[in-house]
């Protein structure tokens, strides 16, 4: 009996991380990843949690259990980086973040041995790398995604500089944000762990504000001052990593510095390119057909392989090459024009229209939803009573409505009076 309760309650669990616009679609891979990062009771217990932010008075309503209690629950799991913990306005309040970027990425962001990280990093590569439907939802479902490069600052000429507004600039995240932490890579982690990993610097990934403010508080990352992170930006650059960062413009929670063979963004670009997984820059390079030497150079650093050689079509030198971009790949991070040292045929050039960034994460969410259909997780956030599932099932009902309604609801996010709103309840 005791065994069927377990696996109710690790059910219901993943019943809860799929009330987020990003979910995490339910196979033996995942239940056996939740049951290394979760006990039995903490898995029945974080299933009851709502979506948005709550405190401990919430979480005993809930749990019915006494305030007491139930703080030294909320706090064991902020330990252990399943929940994040922050202040508003003097009150300690809690939220669940999602599997990504979230508690799956915390797992492995130092070494830790309350848990077994091999055996986890094993589990994660078949779950994330291996099966593809978390990928593919997580990346490609929408038109609005969870991340969005970043453009190589110092690949941009300085008319280019001009128009490069400041949250589109890794290094003004980092200026602006009262708190930043540093941690070990998860992606160069768990690849360590399987045997695939690359050499490009580990302990390198940021994350930022209240995200940051948590994980440094509990260990689970480094807090550092703004010329340290700068410091580590550069050193990123230099090993022609790419930031790929949180699509918000406001309170980015983080910025990974990216390689091509063991990111999981980079790894979807590559792989659901079609479906445009991760937002671009405003810029695309382009490539000098005259002082382009074909020598290959900005080739290997591309992450998403969008930059070839191919023939110079040239009678006179036959095996002449040329680069070439497939700007259906391209994320304009400019890591091939920083590559392309010896000739400088490679600039960015301004795309044709401007890529739409959300506000913030609530904004985010809220158009991720729409798009995903799963709005009502949002608007009913605790779905513990039959009338709060019932409308639950009225709104899903509503957003199973023909393609161009919901795109037309999307529209409706998009403008400038849902910003405003957004804006106004974020505060």
């Amino acid at each position: 009996m005791a065994h069927a309760t377990g696996q109710s309650a690790y059910r219901r669990l993943t019943d809860r991380l799929n009330r987020f616009p990003q979910g995490a679609p339910p196979s033996d891979l995942l239940h056996k990843i939740l049951m290394i990062l979760f006990d039995k009771q903490e898995a029945d217990l974080v299933s009851q949690l709502p979506i948005r932010p709550f405190t401990v008075k919430r979480a005993a309503r809930i749990w019915k259990t006494p305030e007491s209690n139930a703080r030294k629950i909320l706090n064991r799991l902020a330990e252990k980086a399943l929940l994040v913990d922050f202040n508003v306005n003097g009150d300690t309040c809690y939220a669940l973040p999602p599997p990504m970027a979230g508690f799956f990425e915390f797992s492995l962001m130092r070494v830790r041995h309350d848990i077994d990280q091999k055996l986890l990093a094993g589990l994660f590569y078949e779950y994330l790398n291996v099966e593809e439907d978390f990928i593919r939802e997580l990346f490609a479902d929408g038109e609005t995604n969870l991340g969005r490069a970043f453009v190589h600052e110092p690949a941009l000429s300085e008319e280019n500089a001009l128009h490069v507004l400041d949250y589109e600039r890794a290094s003004e995240v980092i200026k602006s944000s009262p708190h930043r932490g540093i941690s070990m890579c998860y992606c160069r982690h768990k690849m360590m762990h399987v045997d695939r990993a690359c050499d490009a610097p580990m302990n390198i990934c940021m994350t930022f504000n209240t995200t940051a403010e948590s994980l440094t508080r509990h260990g689970h990352a480094r807090s550092v001052e703004v010329s340290e992170a700068m410091e580590l930006l550069a050193k990123a650059r230099e090993n022609n990593l790419v930031q790929f960062g949180e699509n918000v413009r406001r309170r980015v929670n983080f910025i990974c510095n990216c390689c091509g063979c063991c990111c999981e963004a980079m790894n979807a670009a590559r792989r659901f390119a079609v479906m445009h997984p991760i937002h671009t820059t405003n810029f695309m390079p382009v490539v000098d057909k005259n002082t382009c030497n074909g020598c290959g150079k900005c080739v290997n650093p591309c992450p998403v392989e969008a930059m070839t050689l191919v023939s110079a079509n040239d009678p006179d030198r036959l095996k002449k090459k040329l680069a070439r971009l497939d700007q259906s790949r391209c994320l304009g991070c400019g890591v091939c024009v920083r590559a392309c040292t010896k000739t400088h045929s490679i600039t960015l050039s301004p795309r044709p229209r401007r890529v739409i960034t959300p506000l913030d994460g609530t904004h985010r969410a809220i158009m991720m939803a729409i798009e995903r259909g799963k709005l009502q997780n949002l608007i009913v956030d605790n779905q513990v009573m039959w009338h709060h599932r019932a409308l639950a099932a009225m709104l899903g009902a509503i957003l199973r409505l023909p393609p161009i309604q919901k795109t037309m609801a999307t529209e409706q996010v998009k403008s400038r009076y849902m910003e405003a709103l957004v804006a106004r309840f974020s505060d």
